[in-house]
């Protein structure tokens, strides 16, 4: 099947620019995927959608300020530096830009607030990556000092500066495990008060953890959706989620996923048992398009995804490629907002 297949038309303005007022306030399109029937909601209405019995699995990773702006030494230019992966104690794979002319041995300072980081590149390459060496100008620890002078790092779609409402509003009211560049966007929109409704309405919640990379943002460049591949995230199911969400299968109960992360990691994490989950630590590079099986997904809340992007074509191979698309437009025709920011979707 060709990517062109997975393409719609989206007006600009729909694009979310910043987060609702209130996080529960978002617009929820609810998709039943037996019959494609589309009805219109709020996220504050999901006890009143999800069944007692359902379990809801959210994914705990912490988003860290992970773009440093900072300038050339000694010839004061300009330099952005998206921090992707952390390979060992002082050395880093990033994204960085202008790329052409940071060469190997080029150095940078990134400072702000009082404080300083210094790097070096060591390594080339493809699409403005680098290896680098990063260290603190003082006696800090880097993540301490990228947590006090780093930004928030919004999608490319979102067209302004980082603000201080950022750092609470792209980062869920459950994030713990710190470790990815993106937010996963699904559990943006779940509060405190929201899960403690869902429980009294006997629908569990389990975590998982996926760091989730700058992949998430990778365009499938090939014709065809099969060429395609995603790049591997490290994820981690604990035991007690590994035995909720085995329960919840053997019981015919349905497990639902907050966004494409969390199924993403269920479905690994399946893989190994036949269809049962395995608790542990790995990585994920499980690229699910029309066609895939769902050994573990019943359900998925999940924001409107770009275009021909794998995100979508994970939501479509659950739910069916016309279904999808069909929502697609009836949210663009009923001014739903669209992406990180956006409002939701529950398929069931």
């Amino acid at each position: 099947m060709k990517v062109s297949d997975f393409d719609f038309d989206l007006p600009t303005e729909l694009i979310a620019q910043s987060p609702a007022e209130e996080r529960e306030a978002a617009r929820l399109l609810l998709l039943d995927r037996a019959t494609g029937e589309l009805a219109h909601y709020h996220v504050a209405d999901l006890p009143d959608l999800l069944s007692p019995g359902d379990l809801l699995v959210v994914n705990d990773t912490r988003v860290f300020p992970a773009r440093l702006l900072g300038y050339r030494v000694p010839s004061g230019g300009a330099v952005e530096c998206l921090l992707l992966k952390r390979l060992d104690d002082e050395q880093w794979e990033v994204l960085m830009h202008p790329g052409q002319k940071l060469k190997v041995g080029a150095r940078v300072r990134f400072e702000a607030n009082g404080s300083a980081l210094e790097a070096e590149v060591v390594a080339r390459h493809f699409h403005g990556r680098r290896t680098i060496r990063l260290w603190s100008a003082s006696d800090e620890r880097v993540e301490v000092v990228v947590e006090r002078i780093g930004h928030v790092p919004l999608p490319p779609y979102i067209r302004r500066p980082d603000a201080d409402v950022d750092r609470e509003r792209y980062q869920t009211v459950y994030a713990t495990a710190t470790g990815s560049v993106a937010a996963p966007t699904a559990g943006l929109h779940l509060t405190e008060p929201l899960l403690k409704r869902l429980a009294r309405h006997g629908i569990e919640t389990a975590r998982v953890t996926l760091h989730v990379g700058y992949g998430t943002f990778q365009p499938i460049r090939g014709e065809q959706m099969e060429d395609h591949r995603v790049e591997a995230e490290p994820y981690e199911v604990p035991a007690s989620t590994a035995e909720a969400v085995n329960l919840a299968l053997s019981e015919g109960r349905r497990v639902i996923a907050v966004g494409t992360t969390s199924t993403r990691t269920l479905e690994t994490a399946a893989l190994a048992v036949d269809g049962r989950i395995q608790s542990g630590a790995g990585v994920s590079d499980l690229y699910l398009y029309p066609g895939a099986s769902f050994r573990v997904l019943g359900g998925v809340l999940t924001n409107f995804h770009l275009p021909r992007s794998s995100l979508l074509l994970l939501v479509a191979a659950f739910a069916g490629r016309e279904r999808v698309l069909h929502a697609y437009r009836e949210a663009v025709r009923q001014g739903y907002r669209f992406y990180s920011y956006g409002d939701a979707m529950l398929v069931l």
